[in-house]
């Protein structure tokens, strides 16, 4: 701006867009102040003619410094172009009330003539335009207010709308969103309701199943208390009527001996009158003979004298003691025993079938086929010992005749494959508790059919054949006469040993258990030879029996194992025989690795409902 001649200019460079303020003045606000006083002055009294517009008193800033702001900092005023690019709208407002403010820098109050005769001109030259420069500053701040508000507010509309779209888009992914998961939320309950219907499905088929088990449970036990019921029924039935049939054969036995006492007297009086008429005979014939002789030399009458010195044809009579046994003497007497017993049943059976017209064969049958459908099982075994207890309680049958079938299809059925011995010897065990005589009776069919059961053997040099030596042993002969191979007659051997074994190891009101076992292994031990035979019967009976030894004899059926050990395979060792190596391996390793520790299999009778049932 320009008067007459003053130019005020400020101390900083000249530009207006590109920030060319001097951030840091080196005059103070009061300073300028006061410059325009001096200045304001210097002209009210160069001027001669009273200016319209002149101050007649200075500026006074009190009423502004009043405001709050005592501090006598100097006044900076800082101007950037990144500062004013990035100003938001509020304080783009408080700038513009900043620069009315500034505004009071133009002197309005002043009056400046445009007349260009001014004599104080001169005075002024060499003050600076200050004015001027703030009105050109002011513009431009205003100019870049302007625009930047404009920028700003073009900026928020473009942020408002892209704002409004990006919204819109949220809410259009929202909306699909809130779709999808309602219907995931749909199909998720559908499947629930079907996982839920299925489960319930499930749960109800499980307590059916469960329900139908333990009604079959509950039946199968019903039926077993039944079948007690009625095997003890059986029971007091069968010894009722064995009380009823051994009184009837005591009577019988007492009328048979009075009728054969009668006999005898009758058959004693017979002789007699027979032994009476042959002595009459025999003084008439001396008599006539005496007579006859009176009359024939006497060289005649010598003759049957020479005859009867010159001896008839010589009789070779086997030594005494040729036929060499190997047994213990009690174990042949219980043999004896059992075999004299096993001759008069079967006497009396023959007798039996010739005086009676009864059809007999049928019981007998029923006997065989109940013997050969013994598996393993619980129920099984229940239901044959019940079924041959009802045959024994039938009187229409005699007794001796049932005994004697039953004890022939035991040892017969043997020879069956995979004959289940543990059952087998139990259903033995259970008749024999009810009928005693039969053990004895059955031992005698196994005696007959293996002698090893006794235990005994027969010496080679005792027979003057091999065919009446292994007649001896125990071989068969088949249709055509020949003898049976070693082989088969070893394991029918193993099969009477496995049933004997099974036997005496059953211990539940067994009258030929454990002690018979024990004492049948200490006179094996002690009697009988070491050879092939021998072997097979030894190991077959260990394999059955010898848990149960140990069991109840623990340490002594061990030293004898060890005595067996140390004796019997070291002697079968010494022979060399390679047909003797299978057997001495295993019983060398039924020792050494205890076997006899571990429960024989099938010893444990299997249930229908597959649980287990150990065998006394």
């Amino acid at each position: 701006m320009t008067m007459g001649g003053v130019k005020l200019e400020l101390r900083c460079p000249k530009k207006v867009y590109s920030v060319a303020l001097d951030p840091n003045p080196d005059w103070t606000f009061e300073d300028l102040v006061s410059e325009l006083n001096a200045l304001e002055i210097k002209i009210n009294s160069g001027s001669k003619v009273p200016l319209p517009f002149a101050k007649d008193k200075s500026r006074d800033i009190s009423n502004w410094k009043s405001n709050g702001r005592n501090s006598s900092s100097p006044f900076v005023m800082r101007v950037f172009e990144d500062d004013m690019d990035n100003i938001d709208a509020e304080d783009e407002e408080v700038h513009d009330q900043k620069s009315m403010v500034a505004k009071r820098f133009n002197f309005d109050e002043l009056y400046l003539s445009d007349s260009d005769d001014s004599g104080d001109e001169s005075s002024f030259g060499a003050e600076p335009y200050l004015m001027e420069k703030v009105d050109l500053v002011e513009s431009g701040l205003l100019e870049l207010s302007r625009e930047h508000q404009f920028k700003v507010k073009e900026e928020i509309r473009n942020q408002i709308s892209a704002l409004e779209t990006e919204l819109k888009s949220e809410t259009d992914k929202s909306i699909s969103a809130l779709v999808r998961v309602e219907k995931y939320r749909k199909e998720r309950s559908e499947m629930d309701r079907k996982l839920d219907t299925q489960y319930q499905r499930k749960i109800a088929e499980a307590l059916d199943n469960h329900l139908t088990v333990v009604q079959r449970d509950l039946e199968v036990r019903s039926q077993i208390e039944e079948r007690k019921i009625r095997i003890d029924a059986a029971y007091e039935d069968a010894k009722r009527k064995e009380a009823e049939e051994k009184l009837r054969q005591e009577r019988a036995k007492a009328e048979a001996e009075a009728k054969r006492v009668e006999e005898a007297k009758r058959a004693e009086e017979a002789k007699r009158a027979a032994l009476e008429a042959q002595r009459r005979a025999a003084n008439e014939a001396a008599a006539k003979k005496a007579s006859e002789a009176s009359k024939r030399p006497d060289t005649d009458a010598n003759l049957g004298t020479s005859n009867a010195q010159s001896g008839g044809p010589q009789v070779n009579k086997p030594a005494a003691g040729a036929n060499k046994i190997r047994a213990a003497e009690s174990a042949l007497n219980l043999e004896q025993r059992r075999l004299q017993k096993l001759k008069q049943l079967d006497e009396e059976v023959q007798a039996l079938r010739s005086s009676s017209n009864e059809n007999f064969g049928k019981y007998e049958r029923q006997i065989a086929k109940l013997i050969q459908q013994i598996t393993g099982t619980t129920e099984n075994v229940r239901q044959k010992e019940y079924d041959l207890l009802k045959i024994f309680c039938d009187a229409r049958c005699p007794q001796s005749i049932k005994t004697a079938a039953l004890a022939k299809k035991v040892v017969s059925n043997c020879k069956r494959p995979g004959n289940p011995a543990f059952a087998q010897a139990f259903v033995i065990v259970r008749i024999t508790s009810k009928v005693p005589h039969a053990m004895d009776l059955i031992l005698a069919e196994l005696h007959k059919a293996c002698i090893y059961t006794v235990p005994k053997h027969y010496s080679r040099s005792a027979f003057g054949s091999n065919d009446t030596y292994y007649k001896a042993l125990g071989f068969q002969e088949d249709d055509e006469g020949k003898i049976e191979s070693v082989d088969s007659y070893l394991t029918r051997l193993e099969s009477y040993m496995k049933l004997y074994g099974a036997l005496v190891q059953t211990e539940m009101d067994n009258v030929h258990g454990l002690k018979e076992g024990w004492a049948w292994l200490a006179r094996f031990v002690n009697a009988l030879p070491a050879n092939r035979y021998t072997a097979v019967a030894l190991a077959a009976f260990l394999r059955m029996a010898g848990y149960s030894l140990f069991r109840k004899y623990r340490n002594q059926f061990v030293k004898l194992l060890n005595m067996v050990a140390d004796n019997f395979l070291n002697a079968l060792k010494e022979q060399g025989d390679s047909q003797l190596s299978p057997v001495i391996v295993e019983i060398d390793s039924y020792i050494k690795d205890r076997e006899f520790l571990r429960e024989p299999e099938g010893r444990q009778l299997k249930s229908n409902l597959q649980s287990d049932l150990s065998v006394p």
